[in-house]
């Protein structure tokens, strides 16, 4: 077993994940627990992760400089090397900020923990403050251009520090360099396949063998994924709801009702509340309240569903949603992580509710979410159809939400995917989609000059959505959708495209 130590990185868990896909078990555990946790669990190995604070902050997370003398592996990442540089007499300083891509090369191969990594490679960095001297113990093994100490070892004391995070996939090599660890820590590697029937057998055990739960879908993966898995876990005693908000694209309530047709004997309930919660979105433009008057609205529509199912006699007790866990760790999932956001069905949801809440994917990311729904037989064009946030097209509408501007959002949306579509592309890329910026611009239409607002095209390409870079689309197919947009969509001026990685940049602009 490996010991994570979260400190609040946004891939503290994903570095729990990869060690398990190795084939070995991996225990996330905060600082202040984490000596308890070693001395009663005698861990092979020990992983500090990366974090959001600077090491001489205030409040920042540390933990007792003992760890270094039990003698067990470490592996300090990010925030992790920076810290262990502290407490061991080195120095930290606030460096160069780096977010995003860095080329590293290593100067030193005398080590197991260097076996098989080139002598450069692309990694992905993500720090404000930077190591500028280790004790002598520690040699370099590699650097970036900004970054002298980007990976350094102590052989003596298995005591290992990288800058940047093998654990993303946009890090080239960084699987060879977590199993270069874990066999330092002498655990045998294998594979680590996901039991289905385990997540199955958690639903039963946590809805008993009489409640009911109502689903909500949205005709996304994550929702069906999770639907289709309570449905066979518990039978018809699982009632999904597809709410009509109006924020949905084109389409997918038609897409809802295929899937569990052809998945499952149950039958969706479908909720019109389009003017209702456009009622309640008049006049917003703040992220953060509307992400929570969706889901406060969210919430009330359940519980009214809920009553009226308890009324006709059937007991429902739970809420089924889709939570995975970047909805999760973005809403800040663990105590010195960073809020980014709140996503609706996790910090936008009203603290007290009638309905408890079953999350059987909550720990899960979009990859694995999608080998999940190809094990229980959903369709593969649904599968690799491209996420689209809870809130909907409320998130991609810069300030106020209008029937008028959800209408321009919708065609927009429309053509990047028909000509993507035409292009052959479609499935190639993770996400795709306009965002009606609210910013104006000047522009010439029919000789005359015409002000009109600016549509900004975000195309990425990534795996479980912990880091993502942008595509690079055709020319001529940038041309082609930019032009569509600016000619068919009324009140558009121009386009512009999203060329910011993840991180810095989150998948949506709010």
């Amino acid at each position: 077993m490996i010991v994570v130590v979260d400190f609040g990185s946004q891939t503290a868990h994903l570095i729990a994940r990869r060690i398990k896909e190795l084939g070995i078990h991996s225990d996330l555990v905060l600082p202040e627990q984490a000596i308890e946790t070693i001395k009663k669990e005698k861990p092979a190995g020990i992983i500090f992760s990366g974090g959001p604070s600077s090491v001489y902050g205030k409040n920042a997370p540390t933990i007792d400089p003992a760890i270094f003398s039990f003698g067990i592996p470490i592996l300090g990442i990010c925030y992790g090397l920076q810290l262990t540089a502290k407490l061991l007499s080195g120095e930290v300083v606030s460096g160069k900020k780096e977010y995003g891509p860095a080329t590293v090369k290593i100067s030193n191969f005398k080590f197991q923990i260097s076996n098989g990594l080139p002598e450069e490679f692309i990694v992905w960095m993500s720090h404000g403050d930077e190591v500028v001297s280790m004790p002598k113990e520690f040699v370099i093994l590699g650097s970036s251009k900004h970054v002298q100490y980007a990976f350094v070892a102590n052989e003596d004391k298995k005591i290992y520090g990288i800058q940047f995070h093998p654990e993303v996939e946009h890090t080239e090599h960084g699987g060879v360099l977590l199993k270069n660890f874990v066999e330092i820590c002498k655990e045998k590697v294998s594979h680590h396949v996901i039991d289905i029937q385990a997540i199955e057998k958690k639903i039963q055990e946590k809805v008993g063998e009489r409640a009911y739960v109502i689903g909500a879908v949205s005709g996304g993966v994550d929702s069906t994924v999770a639907g289709v898995l309570t449905a066979k876990a518990i039978g018809k005693r699982f009632i999904p709801i597809y709410v009509d908000n109006g924020l949905m694209r084109e389409g997918t309530e038609e897409r809802v009702k295929n899937i569990f047709h052809k998945t499952s004997s149950v039958k969706p309930i479908v909720v019109r509340e389009e003017r209702e919660l456009l009622r309640q979105l008049h006049g917003i433009k703040d992220p953060e309240k509307k992400r929570r008057i969706i889901g406060k609205h969210y919430i009330d529509v359940f519980e009214k569903q809920m009553q009226k199912l308890v009324s006709s006699g059937k007991p429902v007790k739970f809420l089924l949603q889709g939570t995975i866990y970047s909805d999760v760790i973005e809403s800040q999932g663990s105590k010195h992580a960073s809020k980014i956001k709140s996503h609706h069905n996790v910090g936008g949801l009203p603290k007290k509710m009638k309905l408890t809440l079953l999350e059987p994917l909550r720990e899960f990311y979009k990859d694995e979410v999608r080998e999940i729904g190809r094990r229980l037989g959903i369709p593969e064009e649904f599968i690799r159809q491209q996420p689209f946030p809870g809130p909907g097209y409320a998130i991609r509408i810069r300030g106020e939400v209008t029937k008028d501007r959800l209408k321009k959002i919708r065609m927009a949306d429309r053509i990047v995917l028909e000509e993507l579509e035409k292009a052959g592309i479609l499935f190639d890329i993770f996400q795709s989609f306009p965002v009606m910026t609210g910013a104006y611009s000047t522009a010439v239409k029919g000789d005359e000059k015409f002000f009109g607002e600016v549509v900004c095209l975000r195309v990425i390409e990534t795996k479980d959505i912990m880091t993502a870079v942008w595509s690079r689309l055709p020319y001529d197919l940038l041309q082609k959708i930019s032009s569509r947009i600016v000619n068919e969509v009324p009140g558009i001026s121009r386009v512009v495209y999203d060329i910011t990685t993840k991180p810095p940049a989150t998948m949506e602009w709010e």
